[in-house]
């Protein structure tokens, strides 16, 4: 899809974040304190991303998650704003989702897929 194709697809706010790479407000997604039973898709193109069961309450402000589904999301280093992070975008549409960092729950992974709200769209099970 081209770029035009895309603002004409989305909304002004998910445009911003799939695909200008911006972020929500912390503690403003709807996601974040929302813990159903379903998987997490990519809002842009429907890939499925995150299973629930994989989704933590990290306190961060935005929905975290231990691990994605594999080869659901590609990894980029992400060197802007002064910082050194792993980007996590759709592996199917390159939608920018957000990043991940090593400080997830031990116990598990290790990792927090630290995710925007609207980058997202949850599925309840069947």
């Amino acid at each position: 899809m081209t770029e035009k194709d895309w603002k004409e697809k989305l909304t002004p706010e998910e445009y911003y974040i799939l695909r200008e790479k911006g972020t929500e407000r912390p503690f403003s997604g709807k996601y974040n304190d929302f813990f159903e039973k379903g998987s997490y898709v990519c809002a842009a193109c429907g890939n499925k991303l995150f299973n629930s069961d994989a989704k933590f309450d990290s306190s961060c402000g935005w929905p975290s998650f231990d691990q994605a589904i594999e080869g659901s999301v590609t990894y980029t280093k992400d060197t802007s704003h002064g910082m050194i992070r792993t980007e996590v975008t759709c592996a199917k549409c390159d939608g920018h989702l957000g990043h991940v960092f090593d400080d997830g729950p031990k116990d598990t992974t290790g990792n927090r897929y630290c995710m925007n709200s609207v980058s997202i769209k949850f599925v309840p099970a069947d």
